[in-house]
Order: structure tokens, then C-alpha cells, then sequence
């Protein structure tokens, strides 16, 4: 149960942004164009972005929620989400990703651990401006949606089925259709 009564019992961040439509219109829009429009890094990229901040961040509920997405995208199966959660320098992930990841991590624990090499690794393994910018503004995102979860204590489900729904729901369908979106 959440720390605060919510007067749902919607799980996970869901519960809460019904609880305030307004900052979940405002959550929804913001993840819609980080994690779902058109971008340099595909979405399956971003959203393992997304999957090993929050895994960082010890946030179940996002960590498995984005893994899910990650799992019903092309790119990455279930061995390589684990691989990165676990140690992403030796995932079979491209170097270029594990350099964003780096930056990632860093960004997770203070914005000013990342260095001008951190970015010049990255970029010495192709990754462009936009896909610093982007990793960068995922990472700070889901430290303020994984705080945003488990500082009001969210419910977060065990059963596995959950996600699953969740995630081919927001792989298919983004952040701002019906199933996301709460009514006013």
C-alpha cells in the first residue's frame, strides 16, 4: 500500500499519477518523447537505459516494468537485459551503448561525477551529442520517477504476468494512449 491514500489500488506509478492527473499528463509527455518518439538511439536502447538506472536504483517496480518494455521490442532479449543489470561492461551489448551506460551510472549517482572523458569515450565509440543529451536526460528521469515510486512507497506487484502486460502494452502503444493516461 502506498504511504498516502491515493483512493485506487492501481500499482506502481500508475496508482500515483492517478491520484494527480495533471503531473501525470505532464510524467506521460515527458517519457513519451525520452522513450518512445523518434530518436538517434532506438527505443530498445533507451528503455534498457531506463531498465539499468532504475536497477541501480534498487526501484523494482520500474526496473521490471522497463525490462518488460526492453523484452517486447527487437534488439534485446531477456540474456542481454540481465547481462547489462548485472554487469554491463561485459553484456553483448556494442561499445558504444556501454559507453552511454557508463555516463548513465554516473548521472545515477550525482550529474557531476560525469567527466569530459566519460563524454569523449562515448564519442570516440560513436555516439552523437543527441545520444549523450538523451542518456543523460533518461538517466536524471528515471532517478526522479524511481524516487517518485518509492518515496510514496507504490505497490509493486510480484507476479510476473503483471509486466508483462505493462510492457507489451507501453512497447506497442507508447505513453499517452487510453491504458496510460488517467482521466481528469
Amino acid at each position: 500500500m502506498p504511504y498516502i491514500e491515493t483512493n485506487n489500488s492501481i500499482p506502481g506509478i500508475r496508482g500515483l499519477m492517478q491520484f494527480r492527473p495533471d503531473a501525470a499528463l505532464a510524467l506521460n509527455k515527458l517519457a513519451q518523447v525520452v522513450l518512445a518518439d523518434d530518436a538517434s538511439l532506438s527505443k530498445s536502447e533507451r528503455e534498457l537505459i531506463a531498465t539499468f538506472v532504475s536497477a541501480g536504483n534498487e526501484c523494482k517496480f520500474c526496473m521490471t516494468s522497463h525490462a518488460a518494455i526492453v523484452s517486447h521490442l527487437p534488439e534485446f532479449g531477456d540474456d542481454v537485459i540481465s547481462a547489462v543489470r548485472n554487469d554491463y561492461r561485459s553484456a553483448p551489448i556494442s561499445d558504444k551503448l556501454k559507453a552511454l551506460l557508463n555516463i548513465a551510472d554516473k548521472v545515477r549517482v550525482s550529474g557531476r561525477n560525469v567527466s569530459e572523458s566519460d563524454i569523449e569515450q562515448a564519442r570516440q565509440q560513436g555516439a552523437s551529442d543527441m545520444d549523450i543529451h538523451d542518456t543523460v536526460l533518461i538517466a536524471a528521469m528515471f532517478c526522479m520517477m524511481n524516487r517518485y515510486v518509492d518515496g510514496l512507497g507504490a505497490t509493486t506487484p510480484d507476479d510476473p504476468a503483471f509486466y508483462a502486460i505493462v510492457g507489451k502494452q507501453r512497447a506497442e502503444e507508447g505513453y499517452l494512449t487510453k491504458s496510460v493516461l488517467v482521466k481528469d
